[in-house]
């Protein structure tokens, strides 16, 4: 029996242009752009044609290249490279001359590639899960490497047959992939999507906030569990559910039929969670094999024609289509037809990644019958190609604060290999010690992470719930996971960006400043999406200061504090602290973000919303490209979207925002839409005027908050042009960050008698050198300064004079 005929894959892409191809007895090289070559060496003078594991479409557009061959030698160059080859001999040199039979030589330097190349120079990628790792990162070959150059190796990897099953090749040969871009990092990104896939886009909800506590959840917990997060205003858009919601199987651990003791009415709680806005995931793993328990199983064992051993257990290979049919006939279908959205993949054996990989794509696959749902799985990464089966999931991390240190660097490595949609266990899953700092630091990294998913292995102590820590610690956690909801529009817009350019959503520093890649104090710094750069914390804070103390370092430019405003210098190196509500998040001058204002009464939707604020960052005119669909279906793919243009035209005393619809349809937004606009650091300008088409538009109204003024407009049109204009002189407040302020913070809050506070500001503040302020400090002990004050106090003098 053949695959069903979603499953089919497209062969259309596959063969290159011929006048790409240069082939003789023993091989066959083809240029697949001015970067991009693959080079193919068999004995028996066959090649594959067939798409791939990892690729799926060799027809690029035409290349021009240069090519010089005789009798013995071939030559072929682009604008990046010079390939040299003596003809049919294996590719393999000597040990003394590796590069005697072939060189690919990266031009304008002094590098050069050859089969075999150790390439000691890739910065690595994660190619395994974090389970066990207690902190450490095993990192495989990505696709940046300061050499210029990286190679991939497709030489064993199975075939896709037309009908989307998969197989292996018919013989033992040579198939590699050599990337050879200089320091054009973005195009050989663009030529590895265009080779392998490009990103689908993810369904809007995944951005929103994930619940996996794996316990033995009931219908009346699930809606104790809602009602609880409705209760504390915090938001929620997937609820998995993970060992034990299923019938029991004996030594099993996953299982295809709900246990109806805990789940009586499956469907009625899918019906629940959806008026809710909450998709339902379900924990799934059925290389264990079929059990004779399962609802099913009797069509199941029928349909895919296979016999049950001794425990009444069914083998299941995905391999096989007779049973790959049965599986989402029999298992897989009837769930989704109660309402469950979509599956989680708990299978991984680093010896048979093979298997993971397949298992992945048909799950994937199974949802392209489907018009009203957007393919998405969750699995833990498995390698090849792996940014087509979104959402990648990290593994079962211990609750401590290495693995949250590891956590940003796994994440901007995963973008060598083209992968954004990480999922991390936010706040630690299993083990360790809870901690209410340590949970802090948790949810504001998951607040600028791909995906936020709370999780917690079973026990009764895990506390991943917000309102089960003190006041402070929950209105913090709720605080930055209503961020994360009102972030939805930014991370939608850069999730359309990821699957249409490639870029991915997180990127590490090192893309644009390499040399930061050696310095441990910056390494975890990233960009989130285009505008934002991250310096996440991921250590303690200072007992006695009570902050954070963190170096990090600005890139080039102006920066502002994405929560204070605060203006920083860019091209530097800062010592900052951080207060535990605080959290180091930077956007360039110029900076658009559009924000979701929540509406309590309908929490968890994250569809286009009826209310925005736009936050705009002085200093340098700019445009922001917000895309929006309706988030569920693959309707997008047939022009069911809108993009909308939000601009600033920046002069120091002049400046304007304009909305505008520029591509797409009407009726896929709201008609109508009331947006703010906070231009930040702004003080109240002498004039202001806004339009909607050519009427000038009544009932706006303006007020400051903070340092930003804000413009509240009425609602309007989504497809009319908005145009909001603001005159005035010194309007931009400049708030330059100093370190006194950093100073003066930390004094206010230690307790210490207030004339003291007074006698260390004088010293502090005074125009002694350090070395004299040093010697003042240490005589306060005399005045009954404690010592773990002076200590303290002689820390900051030397962050003072590192600036």
């Amino acid at each position: 029996m053949a695959l069903k005929e979603h499953y089919k894959i497209d062969y259309k892409k596959i063969l290159p242009s011929s006048s790409s191809v240069i082939k003789d007895n023993n091989y066959r090289i083809t240029v697949l752009s001015p970067i991009l070559l693959r080079l193919e060496y068999s004995l028996s003078g066959e090649f594959e044609d067939r798409p791939t594991e990892l690729v799926m479409n060799r027809k690029f557009p035409e290349v021009k290249f240069d090519k010089k061959e005789d009798d013995k030698y071939l030559t072929i160059e682009t604008d990046y490279f010079k390939l040299t080859y003596i003809k049919n001999q294996p590719f393999t040199g000597t040990k003394v001359s590796p590069e005697q039979n072939l060189k690919i030589e990266l031009k304008d330097t002094d590098k050069y590639w050859y089969y075999n190349h150790p390439e000691v120079r890739n910065f690595g990628a994660p190619t395994t899960p974090l389970d066990g790792m207690e902190g450490k990162l095993k990192f495989g070959k990505g696709l940046y490497s300061t050499d210029g150059f990286t190679s991939i190796d497709d030489s064993k990897s199975l075939i896709y047959n037309e009908d989307g099953s998969l197989g292996k090749r018919s013989d033992s040969r040579i198939d590699v992939y050599v990337f050879m871009y200089k320091r054009d990092f973005g195009a050989a990104l663009r030529d590895y999507f265009t080779l392998t896939g490009f990103p689908p886009l993810i369904p809007r909800y995944s951005l929103g906030i994930w619940w996996n506590r794996n316990k033995p959840y009931s219908s009346k917990d699930i809606e104790k569990l809602i009602f609880k997060f409705d209760k504390n205003r915090v938001p929620m858009s997937v609820l998995m559910l993970g060992d034990d919601w299923h019938r029991q199987n004996g030594k099993m651990k996953s299982g295809f039929s709900f246990n109806l003791e805990l789940i009586k009415r499956p469907k009625r709680v899918a019906e629940f969670l959806h008026s809710k806005n909450i998709r339902l995931a379900l924990k799934i793993n059925p290389i264990e094999g079929i059990s004779n328990k399962e609802d099913y199983y009797l069509p199941f064992k029928k349909s895919s024609g296979l016999d049950e051993n001794k425990q009444g257990i069914l083998p299941f290979n995905v391999f096989n289509p007779n049973t790959l049919n049965a599986y989402f006939d029999y298992l897989i279908h009837p769930l989704m037809n109660y309402g469950v959205d979509f599956f989680w993949l708990d299978y991984y054996n680093p010896n048979d990644l093979s298997t993971l990989r397949a298992l992945t794509h048909y799950h994937f696959y199974d949802f392209k019958q489907l018009v009203n749902r957007r393919g998405i799985t969750f699995a833990r990464p498995a390698g090849l190609a792996a940014h087509r089966y979104p959402i990648i999931y990290t593994g079962q991390t211990k609750v401590d604060w290495k693995n949250l240190e590891t956590m940003p660097q796994y994440n901007s490595a995963a973008s060598n290999l083209g992968l954004s949609w990480i999922s991390n266990d936010i706040g630690g899953s299993t083990g360790g010690t809870e901690d209410s700092e340590l949970y802090s630091r948790f949810i504001q990294f998951g607040c600028f992470s791909p995906i936020l998913r709370l999780s917690a292995d079973a026990g009764y102590y895990y506390k991943r719930e917000p309102w089960k820590w003190d006041v402070t610690t929950s209105s913090i956690v709720t605080q930055y996971l209503r961020l994360r909801h009102s972030l939805i529009p930014y991370l939608y817009s850069e999730a359309y960006r990821y699957s249409r350019s490639g870029l991915p959503l997180v990127q590490p520093l090192y893309y644009r400043y390499p040399e930061i890649y050696d310095e441990p104090l910056y390494k975890n710094e990233y960009y989130f999406g285009s505008n934002l750069l991250v310096a996440p914390i991921t250590t303690r804070q200072e007992p006695v200061m009570d902050r954070a103390i963190l170096k990090l370092y600005l890139p080039e430019g102006v920066w502002y504090d994405f929560t204070t405003g605060k203006k920083y210098t860019g091209g530097r190196r800062y010592t900052a602290f951080y207060k535990r509500e605080d959290y180091p998040v930077f956007a360039k001058q110029g900076t658009i973000i559009p924000l979701a204002i929540l509406d309590d009464k309908n929490l968890n939707d994250t569809k286009p919303p009826k209310n925005m604020e736009i936050q705009v960052f002085p200093g340098a005119s700019s445009t922001y490209e917000m895309y929006e669909d309706d988030g569920l279906s693959s309707l997008y793919e047939k022009g069911y979207f809108i993009v909308t243009d939000i601009d600033y035209a920046y002069q120091k005393n002049n400046f304007t925002v304009t909305i505008r619809p520029v591509a797409g349809k009407s009726g896929i937004i709201p008609d109508y839409r009331q947006y703010r606009i906070r231009f930040r650091n702004t003080k109240e300008p002498d004039d202001i005027v806004v339009h909607c088409g050519t009427e000038k538009v009544k009932g706006v109204q303006t007020y400051i908050d903070d340092n930003d003024f804000i413009v509240d407009l009425p609602s309007l049109s989504t497809i009319k042009q908005i145009s909001v204009s603001c005159k005035g002189k010194d309007i931009e407040i400049d708030a330059l960050r100093i370190i006194n302020d950093d100073i003066d913070s930390i004094l206010n809050d230690l307790p210490i008698e207030t004339r003291l506070k007074e006698e260390i500001g004088k010293v502090f503040y005074s125009n002694l050198e350090i070395k004299q302020k040093r010697i003042a400090v240490r005589r306060l002990d005399k005045k009954g300064v404690p010592n773990k004050y002076i200590n303290l106090f002689l820390k900051l003098l030397e962050y003072m004079a590192e600036l």
